[in-house]
């Protein structure tokens, strides 16, 4: 079944109070939109249309960054929910599926819903997807027969009999691409905010004897996003839906509450996340991994059976294979770190290669940065640093080497070997004592004439 999906994200988002476009607000580590845009995704569609107005740059930036393939459209003004749709048609000239027309503020519907969507749409003109309102409030009501859709009904228009109605309108809708446009064409702007509303081409469908049914979901489907309050309880649902998650796959967290998700984190079964671990994006844990407390992971992978934190940051390009300790205070960036190997204490690991079997001393630094370009850090197998050691990129230490507590290393190390780079020890005999006389009788000095 040929799908396309447009997704509506030309409002500003006036409550949000922000110069940010409303969908590119983050929830969970990624914009608004990019999670409509992975909802949809699922169906693995053949377009995917994003109509943007405010900011559309940006907007555009952040849904290319996510698929490439996206097709970005103009809504100069925002007439209404049928006009946004209605720019959708020239990117979808030719195309003869079924049409999901989304919205980029509402981040959680889920894939099974528009899958149940397309195969309605399969055998009904027009589809859309409602909800059970705990509290209808002032939602378009759906008035149903059997399975047939008769009417969407405002709330300001509904009598009281269908006020009582709980089915409510989620503005989700499914449609063959053709129809869909030539529905919108139909659609009007008598109202009071002289808009054009897509939930209107259902009467005008009906009315021209074509079918509409509707699917339903889970009213936190629908959820959608407007002021920065229901974006902190929408981040709230989605850290609950996440751990639940994670409690089915197998993780233990002694302190679910404080442990945070990002969109795309996969964590192993049988690990353990202590508590106040932060996920960033792009992080794979792989099973009978341990992140200790107070640990920040961003773009990166830990294979099984690893060791990182307490209060260890894991950074874009980190690549620990299996059994790797990171230990507390230890920064790692776009370094691969074979199995086996330590880095326990207060140390940064940055643009490097370590190998398998190595142990880095506490306080050692690759010192990967000359203030233009970055450089790169070869550490071999079974390599000893010692404690306080500057690595200064490039450069390379053989298998089985061992550096001096203290050293800095700016040349090559070769395997097997021991390599000291530091200044030799002066010692003077009672020169501490005659510098404590004479700083104490300056420092008299200074306090008599103050």
């Amino acid at each position: 079944m040929k799908t396309a999906l447009v997704i509506l994200a030309a409002g500003k988002g006036t409550r949000m109070n922000s110069d940010l476009p409303k969908v590119l607000h983050p929830l969970a580590g990624a914009p608004l939109l990019v999670h409509a845009m992975r909802a949809g995704g699922s169906l693995a569609p053949d377009h995917t249309v994003i109509v943007a107005g405010h900011g559309i740059d940006a907007v555009r930036d952040a849904a290319l960054d996510h698929d490439e393939t996206a097709i970005v459209v103009e809504q100069s003004e925002q007439l209404g929910t049928a006009h946004a749709a209605a720019q959708a048609r020239s990117a979808l000239t030719g195309f003869g599926g079924t049409v999901i027309v989304l919205f980029g503020d509402t981040p959680f519907v889920r894939p099974e819903t528009l899958e149940a969507m397309c195969e309605a749409a399969a055998r009904h003109d027009v589809v859309v997807l409602g909800f059970e309102a705990r509290d209808p409030g002032r939602y378009g009501r759906l008035v149903m027969q059997g399975d047939e859709l008769q009417r969407i009904v405002e709330f300001k228009d509904a009598t009281e009999p269908e006020r009582a109605i709980t089915l409510c309108n989620s503005g989700v809708i499914a449609c063959r691409a053709a129809l869909l446009f030539d529905l919108i064409e139909a659609v009007g702007n008598d109202n009071a905010a002289g808009e054009y509303y897509l939930p209107d081409i259902v009467g005008i469908a009906r009315a021209r004897g074509l079918s509409a049914t509707t699917v339903t979901c889970e009213e936190a489907e629908t959820l959608g996003i407007n002021t920065r309050a229901e974006l902190a309880s929408a981040e709230a649902a989605f850290q609950s839906r996440a751990r639940a998650m994670a409690f089915e796959d197998g993780v233990t967290m002694p302190a679910p509450e404080t442990v945070h998700f990002a969109f795309d984190t996969v964590v192993g079964g049988d690990s353990l996340i202590e508590p106040n671990v932060v996920f960033g994006p792009g992080v794979t844990v792989e099973s009978g991994a341990t992140i200790r407390a107070f640990s920040h992971l961003e773009g990166c992978h830990v294979a099984r059976g690893s060791v990182i934190g307490p209060y260890a940051r894991l950074r874009p390009g980190a690549e620990l294979a299996e059994n790797v300790r990171i230990g507390n205070f230890v920064e790692v960036k776009n370094a691969a770190i074979g199995a086996g190997t330590k880095v326990n204490h207060l140390s940064y690991i940055g643009d490097a290669t370590l190998g398998e079997e190595t142990n880095i001393g506490a306080g050692t630094i690759t010192c990967n940065y000359d203030g233009v370009m970055k450089h790169h850090t070869h550490i071999g197998n079974r390599v000893f640093i010692g404690s306080n050691t500057m690595l200064v990129a490039p450069v390379q230490i053989g298998d089985g080497a061992m550096t001096g507590s203290g050293s800095v290393i700016t040349s090559d190390v070769e395997a097997d070997a021991l390599a000291l780079a530091r200044a030799p020890q002066v010692e003077k005999p009672g020169m501490a004592a005659k510098l404590m006389k004479i700083l104490r009788a300056k420092k008299a000095r200074n306090q008599r004439g103050s």
